[in-house]
């Protein structure tokens, strides 16, 4: 079973792909930079915002931050973006740490 979501939201006419296959292999594209990753949840900046994965045995199988594609495996039970609103994006990181 593979479900596909075609995203197409303009963000400055920005396309980005996700592909799950079976809860165990997500193919993203779009993707600027990857911020953290364990065993249970993977953190990357994408072109449309903060994309969070959580899930158990999580690995990155594939990274090429050059054309911005990775492959996560493993037990994938949630997936999110954070907003990606303007607000947020220049309130920065002190207005988050200092709440």
């Amino acid at each position: 079973m593979v479900v596909e979501e075609r995203k197409n939201v303009n963000f400055n006419n920005t396309v980005q792909n996700l592909v799950l296959e079976n809860r165990n292999k997500l193919s993203v594209s779009g993707v600027k930079d990857v911020l953290s990753f364990d065993d249970e949840l993977v953190a990357m900046e994408t072109e449309l915002g903060l994309l969070t994965i959580k899930g158990e045995n999580l690995k990155i199988n594939k990274l090429s931050i050059d054309t911005g594609d990775v492959i996560v495996e493993g037990e994938i039970n949630n997936m999110g973006y954070t907003d990606h609103s303007k607000g947020e994006q220049e309130k920065g990181i002190f207005s988050k740490i200092f709440r």
